[in-house]
């Protein structure tokens, strides 16, 4: 008999359908980008600011070219994670399936790792230990959205803005809010009275990206269970801003300056199935990847936005 790994096959439906699965809850790769790469360790490099400088680009006559002198350019270390999920089927639920149990369990075993690199990344996105000096704050007291009547939060986000600006020549063109934080700002009235002669009474994410002058702004509803079945927010009541580039996912490379990138084997995610002693088939997700944090200087957090 030979070994479970020789009776696999992959699936190449099935792996279509996890490598276009989307779960509008889960956005951690609008800040992490997806990146695809060939190996699963390697360097990446960190970014300095010589794509901002002005260089004397004149030639005279006969003239040597301008050189360009490049800045030493520091890496950053990364060894991927291999994570993976399979879902059995009963031969019996297979027989009686009107439902397509094996797009059923593609979708199950995708959403779990996909939800696993959400809680990862907003950990990673979340920690203040990860920003510079500078890019970050922690609200308290009058200064925290919830309260109405001393907290400034367009101020609050302008300075956000502005200190990404001055530390890479670019503001933030995307933010990520907590479910509690969004509900603080959507009830906050220094942004109600900025909409109070537009039609619409309700401060929406649209008019955010109106009101702060972010191109990108999505609220991260995600939420885990415990083992005692408690749910809770994987976005906590914090804002995260960041400069992404806007490349096509098929042009991408990590040599592009970003906030961060989810770096993940070319070639996955992949899906397959196998036959267990005749009474089950076991559909299975494998995906290689890891989230990192690549260009601190391009994010800001702000923390702690409610009371």
């Amino acid at each position: 008999m030979g070994r479970l790994e020789d009776l696999r096959v992959v699936d190449p439906v099935l792996t279509t359908l996890a490598r276009g699965y989307s779960n509008a809850e889960l956005v951690a790769t609008l800040l992490f980008l997806i990146v695809l790469v060939e190996k699963e360790a390697g360097k990446i490099p960190q970014f300095g600011k010589e794509a901002f400088k002005i260089y004397n680009t004149e030639r005279a006559i006969r003239a040597n070219s301008n050189r360009i002198s490049p800045e030493g350019r520091t890496t950053i270390d990364f060894v991927m994670d291999e994570h993976d999920l399979e879902y059995p089927i009963d031969y019996r639920e297979k027989n009686e399936d009107i439902f397509n149990l094996e797009e059923h369990a593609t979708n199950v075993v995708t959403g779990g790792i996909s939800l696993r690199l959400e809680k990862k990344a907003a950990d990673l996105a979340q920690d203040a230990n990860n920003y510079p000096i500078g890019n970050k704050i922690t609200l308290a007291g009058n200064s925290q959205f919830t309260d109405k009547v001393n907290s400034d939060p367009i101020g609050v986000i302008d300075g956000a803005k502005n200190a990404v600006r001055g530390k890479i020549g670019k503001e933030p063109n995307t933010m990520v809010l907590g479910p509690t934080t969004f509900m603080a700002l959507k009830n906050h009235p220094q942004l109600i009275d900025k909409i109070k002669y537009a039609m619409k009474g309700v401060i929406t994410l649209d008019l955010m990206k109106e009101i702060f002058d972010i191109p990108k702004i999505t609220v991260g509803k995600a939420i885990y269970a415990s083992d005692a079945g408690t749910f809770t927010d994987i976005w906590g009541d914090n804002i995260v801003l960041a400069y992404v580039p806007n490349t096509p996912a098929e042009k991408r490379t990590v040599y592009e300056p970003s906030f961060a990138y989810t770096l993940r084997k070319r070639g996955k995610p992949e899906i397959d199935k196998r036959d267990e002693n005749g009474k089950l088939e076991i559909v299975r997700n494998t995906d290689i990847l890891i989230p990192k944090i690549v260009g601190a200087e391009a994010g800001y957090l702000i923390k702690d936005t409610n009371a």
